[in-house]
């Protein structure tokens, strides 16, 4: 049998070692479809709707560290997939997003479902191509495999039209060479290193802003190894990109995540000389406070990226380094044991002693907290995550879409110990939890794997519960349900809408009715219960461990609006 366009594809992608294909079919990607049927390389994971197909895909991304490769159809399926899109573009995830688009031989007629596909997905993707030619085939997807992972990393997108999908290459000639990836680990200038260890290593109270890509370039035992030798608290992100642990976060060093306004940063790294700040995007904010200079002045930036643009791009920098996340902080290391003195390593001492302190005294002040508010019902956030926290094992993998009530309390109280295990939201594009909790999943099959997430956000991509039943992904989906957007009732207050002040609130409250999310799930095949109390939680908990198949857990909480969040 002669290989078609699709044919070709697919051997590219097995030589790859690529092993699933996250999909929702139509009639554009037919050829597709068909040729999976005779291919035992693939496992195609079907999704009942483009959101929760994305984002599984973008969470077994994320955490494998491999190429995600997702179908969709045409233009309407691109169409609903955007945001979750949109949410792998910020994380930098490495996607190839594929979907069928109309025979070529009828473009001329407008055809029903075809149209202008590249430009919709070009401003949120690395590249994005139409394939016209299958001679072009084998090409474009080496380039596309190799620009989704090669850093800054990203999702690519290729429109395929149905006759090159179906084209016999019988008698073409094609260079079908592997896709190959270059290393990328390209060190920092010795003259950039050198001044910023002369800066590091004169700082009186150094901090460091540590991000996600701390941890997706594998650089975390680097950076616990820099912090001890500098002596200096790892702050992660805010909470608006709060994506990826850069650090355990039950090290003493560990300084808690940066609260998610501009006025608050300000407050909060103001005690510090220098700063130096790796894997993270200096700032992406997400309401405007004034006043917006979240950097104080007096700090002196030492700014560490794989991506030059990212580099003074929003704060000026004393020294910006521009290479390998990883090399960068091991030469910064080195750099700095070379030079310190006796009173420099007792300097250090005393900071660590000092933070060690600072560490202790908030664990112990948000446990007296969580003391006060047990026994009240409905559950409040504190109570809720610390019923969650004292049952998961240190293996655990943690998904997070409920940013007003997880509000960074597993890591306030040390319970996040693996970096890799952690997983919160970027893009702020809801509907991305469930399915990330699911690949991740599939990513990890031999890790206990916890989503959290709000009523609300569930809702955008209920589908992937099918798709978890459907696979066995033995994934536990625990649902902070206060119905409502609370964060838009934060945001209003924030903003001093009048009406918000006066706690009225339009669009915001899901109730009247309030929709079932056990029955929902039951109905599609799921385990789940409805649990109230702090000890039936964490109960039920333990049991989701304990099977091998997914179950939610819809828990009640306070219905408290507006609360501001706290990042410790």
């Amino acid at each position: 049998m002669a290989k078609t366009g699709i044919d070709l594809f697919l051997d590219l992608l097995a030589d790859h070692g690529v092993r699933y294909i996250f999909g929702n079919p139509g009639s554009t990607e037919l050829p597709l479809n068909d040729a999976l049927t005779r291919d035992d390389r693939f496992q195609y994971v079907l999704g009942l709707q483009e959101v929760p197909v994305m984002a599984i895909a973008d969470g077994f991304s994320m955490a494998s560290g491999e190429l995600g490769v997702v179908n969709l159809h045409v233009c309407p399926g691109l169409g609903n997939a955007m945001g979750m899109l949109y949410n792998a573009f910020r994380e930098g995830t490495p996607l190839l997003v594929t979907a069928g688009q109309q025979d070529r031989r009828l473009y001329f007629d407008e055809p029903i479902l075809g149209g202008e596909m590249v430009e919709v997905a070009r401003p949120w993707t690395k590249w994005a191509v139409e394939v016209n030619r299958v001679e072009d085939l084998p090409s474009a997807v080496r380039r596309a495999v190799q620009m989704a992972l090669t850093p800054p990393t990203g999702p690519v997108f290729m429109s395929l039209p149905v006759d090159v999908q179906m084209q016999s290459t019988e008698t073409l000639e094609l260079d079908m060479s592997p896709i190959r990836i270059p290393d990328s680990r390209v060190r920092p200038s010795i003259a950039a290193l050198e001044q910023a260890i002369e800066v590091l290593h004169a700082a009186q109270n150094p901090a460091i802003l540590g991000g996600s890509r701390v941890t997706e370039r594998d650089a975390n035992d680097a950076l616990v190894e820099f912090a001890e030798t500098l002596g200096a608290p790892v702050i992660a992100e805010s909470g608006t990109t709060h994506g990826r642990l850069a650090f355990p976060s039950d090290h003493a060093l560990y300084g808690q995540g940066l609260p998610p306004w501009a006025p608050d940063i300000h407050d909060r790294l103001s005690e510090f000389d220098v700063i130096f700040v790796t894997g993270m995007d200096l700032f992406r904010l997400y309401i405007h406070y004034a006043p917006d200079l979240a950097i104080p002045r007096h700090v002196k930036l030492v700014h560490l990226d794989e991506s030059p643009c990212e580099i003074g791009k929003n704060f000026p920098v004393e020294v910006g380094l521009i290479g390998d996340t990883r090399e960068g902080i091991r030469l910064l290391t080195a750099g700095l044991r070379s030079r310190m003195t006796e009173k420099d390593h007792a300097d250090v001492g005393e900071r660590i002693t000092a933070w060690t302190a600072r560490h202790r005294q908030g664990i112990r002040n948000l446990k007296e907290q969580i003391e006060v508010e047990r026994g009240m019902l409905p559950l409040t956030p504190l109570c809720f995550m610390e019923a969650i926290g004292r049952v998961l094992p240190e293996d655990v993998v943690v998904v997070e879409e409920a940013v007003t009530t997880t509000n960074t309390t597993l890591e306030r109280l040390g319970y996040l110990k693996d970096p890799k295990g952690y997983f919160g939201h970027r893009g702020w594009g809801l509907g991305w939890g469930l399915g990330v909790t699911l690949g991740a999943q599939m990513a990890w099959p031999d890790r206990p794997v916890v989503g959290i997430l709000g009523e609300g956000a569930i809702m955008y991509g209920i589908q992937g519960l099918w798709t978890a039943v459907k696979y066995k992904i033995p994934a536990t989906i625990v649902v902070a349900n206060n119905a409502q957007y609370n964060i838009l009732k934060i945001c209003a207050q924030g903003m001093g809408l009048p009406e918000a002040l006066k706690g009225n609130y339009e669009g915001m409250d899901l109730v009247a009715p309030e929709y079932d999310l056990v029955q929902m799930a039951t109905a599609m095949g799921m385990r789940a219960v409805r649990v109230e109390t702090a000890d039936d939680l964490s109960a039920a908990i333990r049991e989701s461990f304990s099977i091998s198949e997914p179950m939610l857990i819809d828990t009640p909480i306070s219905r408290k609006a507006g609360e501001k969040l706290n990042y410790g």
